[in-house]
């Protein structure tokens, strides 16, 4: 990595310079800050989804919301955190705002993504000015709405996927709004574990700030600044580096959802990619219009899966920062399904049209960095959601996310059950389902023979069985690879597609629509059966090269 010293005007008004050493210690200092995010979260949130699952990301920002470091989180969450306070200082001046704040937000329109994933925001101040912004985003496992678990398959408009949360400050100098925090629990199921949810962020943004307190105050609030400014343009510097060893040249991709969970199918998202010098221009203009269903998604989301891309082909080591977007234009035509507007709902396109995104970019640039990109894998959250009341008559969902086959590589075959791309989230163990909720884990094995064929073969998908164990639970189902399995490159064979089983007590036995809900009884069974990966490069007839 190439060293440079920045020089920055400090708050004295006097210009400071950063050492190289300096910089490395803190930029790696910002980093830490936002790992310990995470780790307090999933330490002490009261849902198995923060706790187990890690359906969470921290992120720090500097003074105008441009990203400075992020936890080792989740790719869609922490993309979109680089447009969250930007997009909120747009609705909330720095004037209006204090040390000790804290608001939540979950506008998808204020640099976010879907209702569930709910932001907290901290300004951090120092000198008598802010300085940064610690985020920490989480998944509620409910927000309100038509269905427990705030996913609703025939949703036709946003307000039908639960709150809406505009900027709200929860807390300040004087301690948390109980009124604010009262009124957001009223409309949400599982109001004791959404507060306990609620108050594992607070502690998150309160412990980035007095650790940012520690960073300014071992270096010098100036030595800082001038570093953060410094890790932006270095980062600007890497990526346009990268970029420029790209042939010039227009390149095209697309990758197709499924469905839209309300009759449309096989909806196109189409990018363009041109290269020019060190600028790269990412087009989806072509993309299908917006559908009735929650597969429509934000421009956020849309920046968030071309910035995953073009770091995981191009810059794995540079540093996540505001710098190494400088270089990417991002288009999106509105009225389309990437820029929908604000009454349609996107609850599915955070994971599922994510992915497809960032599909169609690695498709488009695969032909010119060929052996960088992977055959299609599990690009899909694979979503079964259980919902219901205990014996007692509190709300439990279990949100539960299957991983699949990895797509093979030019070099090797993918790896088995594992998550891909934009999402990064952990199962939940079979020991804690049992424990938290009325549902038993009766199996877990791989699905064998699931990889499609290659000269390298695709990792083998998943499969986990579900007794329902208590009378009257709601089932959603919210995944793509059903109909449009994961592909294969350079001739490989496309892997086995995502299918969900349900066989009823009274034996019946019937495949679930990837976007659907249904209510199940004591007894029935979900199978869950995860796609395969694509297999790389043709295949002899056992499938592997000679």
């Amino acid at each position: 990595m190439r060293s440079m010293e920045a020089r920055a005007t400090g708050t004295s008004g006097m210009t400071v310079g950063v050492d190289p050493v300096s910089l490395e210690v803190i930029r790696n200092g910002l980093t830490s800050i936002a790992e310990e995010m995470s780790l307090i979260v999933m330490r002490s949130a009261r849902s198995p989804l923060l706790r187990e699952a890690g359906d969470l990301s921290s992120a720090l920002t500097d003074a105008d919301g441009f990203l400075v470091a992020q936890g080792r989180d989740v790719p869609m969450h922490l993309g979109v955190m680089s447009f969250t306070v930007r997009e909120f200082l747009k609705r909330v001046p720095k004037a209006q705002l204090r040390p000790q704040d804290v608001w939540l937000l979950n506008l998808p329109e204020v640099g976010g993504n879907h209702l569930p994933d709910v932001k907290a925001i901290r300004p951090v101040f120092a000198g008598g000015a802010i300085r940064a912004f610690a985020v920490s985003l989480a998944h509620w496992a409910d927000t309100g709405g038509a269905l427990p678990g705030s996913y609703v398959p025939n949703a036709t408009d946003a307000w039908q996927e639960g709150l809406r949360i505009p900027p709200l400050r929860i807390a300040n100098a004087d301690g948390l709004d109980r009124e604010k925090l009262d009124l957001v629990l009223a409309n949400v199921r599982g109001a004791a574990e959404r507060e306990g949810d609620i108050l594992a962020q607070l502690a998150a943004t309160r412990i980035a700030d007095e650790r940012a307190q520690q960073l300014f105050a071992e270096h010098g609030l100036d030595t800082v600044m001038a570093a953060i400014a410094a890790i932006h343009d270095r980062a600007e510097a890497e990526m346009r580096e990268a970029i420029a060893a790209v042939p010039d040249g227009i390149y095209e991709g697309v990758d197709w959802l499924d469905d839209d969970g309300s009759g449309q199918e096989r909806i196109a998202i189409r990018v363009r990619v041109t290269v020019s010098g060190s600028d790269a221009t990412f087009d989806f203009s072509a993309s299908d219009d917006a559908v009735r269903g929650p597969v429509n998604t934000t421009p956020f989301i849309t920046a968030a899966s071309v910035f995953y891309c073009m770091k995981a082909l191009l810059g794995p080591d540079i540093q996540p920062s505001g710098g190494c977007y400088r270089p990417m234009t991002i288009v999106t035509r509105p009225g389309s399904v990437l820029n929908p507007g604000i009454d349609k709902p996107v609850v599915g396109g955070n994971h599922e049209t994510s992915q497809r995104i960032a599909d169609a970019v690695f498709r488009a640039l695969d032909p010119v960095l060929p052996g960088r990109a992977s055959a299609g894998g599990p690009t899909t959250s694979g979503l079964i959601l259980f919902a219901g009341r205990r014996r007692d008559g509190v709300w439990t969902t279990l949100y539960e996310v299957h991983g699949g086959g990895e797509g093979a590589r030019a070099e090797r075959d993918g790896m088995p059950a594992l998550r891909v791309h934009m999402s990064n989230v952990m199962n939940t163990p079979a020991e804690v389902i049992e424990a938290e909720y009325p549902i038993r884990v009766e199996r877990q094995a791989l699905r064998r023979g699931s990889g499609g064929r290659g000269r390298h073969c695709g990792g083998d998908g998943l499969y986990r069985a579900y007794r329902i164990m208590e009378p009257e639970i709601s089932v959603t189902s919210m995944f793509e690879r059903r109909l449009v399995p994961p592909y294969g490159l350079d001739r490989g064979e496309p892997g086995a597609p995502f299918r969900v089983t349900v066989n009823t007590t009274d034996g019946r036995s019937f495949e679930l629509p990837g976007k659907t809900n249904l209510r199940l009884n004591a007894g029935d069974l979900v199978v869950v059966e995860s796609c395969g990966g694509g297999g790389y490069g043709a295949p002899d007839r056992t499938g592997k090269s000679e």
